[in-house]
């Protein structure tokens, strides 16, 4: 089972997040977080041969190779590979001193996962440039996922990083109503002790489970990002249909003696802005006819009270300001 959907999160925005944004999720029943690796591999391949011709893309300078087989990593050997820290068995105390010997930000709501989540964001992620599937993350991370097979420490999930970014998120489904009733009422203690985006207690979800949900591997693939890579992009921005926060850019608008150089009356200065000549140089391409009728309309309509200029005054600024240029070039 598979869709393609339009999802919001209330988050903040960067290079790479957007609040609104594409997902593909697909679930196949009797599959687990392995032949998902394999699977995410085989059509990542396919799509880039599809869409490129080949399996090479080039991002900001940095040729990235989309051809199978991708390195697997766990998070636990990520962290200790860029940091040197081996953080397998920690609690939250020693973690929280990880974290302040290596600079990584925390504050007092964040639990485990947040927290082994942040030292592998800051120190560890922005490494893996060609496609890497981090794999084993610790339980604490994954409140959906299932344990995992030979560490009950951990889960069966994976990220793929490309470029230094997550591209996908995976994992074998936890269908075990038991164990998932308890992940959630941890969730709950976090939310207890703040932390807003853990999760509550689904009884839905655990009802559902109950009646019985075969084994199964779900993968979300952001088809934003995967499009920004297909497209050498580096902003999420240049590939959204609708794209938000662009940078506002306020028009230039010459002061009133810049136009009375011209011969036009000050007060006439916000009209002419009005009718979309910000500046004196604008002047040049107008249609005396038409300019004299826009003037009379936004006189009127604002009540500005003005005695509007005859044909031929406004044929004469409009001359005017093409001498000036003329005689600059």
């Amino acid at each position: 089972m598979y869709e393609f959907s339009r999802n919001f999160r209330n988050e903040g925005m960067d290079r790479s997040h957007n609040p609104e944004f594409t997902c593909m999720e697909i679930y196949v029943a009797f599959k687990d977080y392995l032949w998902m690796m394999a699977f995410a591999e085989k059509m990542l391949e396919r799509i880039c041969l599809e869409v490129l011709g080949g399996t090479k893309v080039n991002v900001g300078g940095r040729e990235i190779d989309f051809l199978p087989p991708y390195r697997r990593v766990s998070m636990l050997d990520a962290i200790r590979e860029h940091t040197g820290v081996d953080i397998s068995g920690m609690d939250e105390d020693a973690l929280r001193e990880v974290c302040r010997r290596l600079n990584v930000e925390q504050d007092e709501t964040m639990g485990k996962g947040k927290l082994i989540d942040a030292i592998f964001g800051g120190k560890c992620e922005h490494h893996y440039v060609q496609p890497t599937f981090i794999t084993d993350y610790p339980v604490e991370m994954s409140p959906l996922t299932k344990m995992h097979r030979a560490s009950p420490a951990l889960t069966e999930r994976f990220e793929l990083m490309v470029n230094g970014r997550e591209l996908a998120n995976a994992y074998s489904e936890l269908n075990d109503p038991i164990d998932q009733r308890r992940r959630f009422e941890d969730q709950l203690r976090l939310s207890e002790k703040g932390d807003g985006e853990a999760m509550y207690i689904d009884e839905d979800f655990l009802r559902a489970l109950e009646y019985g949900m075969p084994p199964a591997s779900g993968m979300g693939v952001g088809m934003d990002r995967l499009t920004m890579l297909l497209t050498g992009q580096e902003s999420i921005q240049e590939v959204l249909l609708f794209p938000q926060m662009r940078p506002e850019k306020t028009p230039r608008k010459d002061p009133p003696e810049k136009y009375r150089a011209h011969g036009i009356d000050e007060a006439w200065t916000p009209a002419l802005h009005r009718a979309g000549y910000p500046t004196v140089e604008t002047l040049a391409e107008a249609n005396p006819q038409l300019l004299r009728q826009a003037l009379f309309e936004i006189n009127k309509k604002y009540g500005l009270a003005l005695q509007l200029p005859t044909a031929q005054e406004v044929e004469g600024w409009i001359q005017s300001v093409r001498t000036q240029l003329s005689e600059k070039k």
